[in-house]
């Protein structure tokens, strides 16, 4: 009976240990993806185009209009991503934090413009 009870134990413990590694690695985000949020005259869409170095994201965002502009400073943790551009505004350069959640080839979060969060969609291109 004694020898059962360890054993269940044992298998117990594996697959709790397996699930928190599996939970812990972090998604893989590198490539391109297509980026769409509601602007002031509709849909704008954004070319999203991402590297991966373990946790840390570098790439390029390319708009309908306007130039290509690098990545600042980008994190994957997770499901969970963040990533950071600089835009140049009215008033001189603006920078502006992505902050989502990945699900295969899907990912969706929000970004600040001024006072108001505005939802953004990304699919894999």
């Amino acid at each position: 009976m004694k020898n059962k009870i360890v054993a269940l134990c044992s298998i117990m413990l594996l697959v709790l240990v397996f699930g928190m590694v599996a939970q812990a690695q972090d998604a893989k985000v590198a490539g391109t993806w297509t980026m769409t949020n509601q602007g002031r005259n509709g849909v704008v869409t954004t070319t999203l185009t991402l590297t991966q170095n373990g946790a840390t994201l570098a790439g390029t965002m390319k708009g309908e209009a306007g130039p290509e502009i690098k990545l600042d400073s980008g994190t994957v943790a997770g499901k969970a991503i963040t990533f950071t551009v600089t835009r140049q505004g009215r008033n001189g350069d603006v920078k502006v934090e992505y902050k989502g959640t990945v699900d295969g080839d899907t990912m969706k979060g929000s970004f600040m413009q001024g006072q108001n969060p505005v939802d953004w969609t990304a699919k894999r291109s």
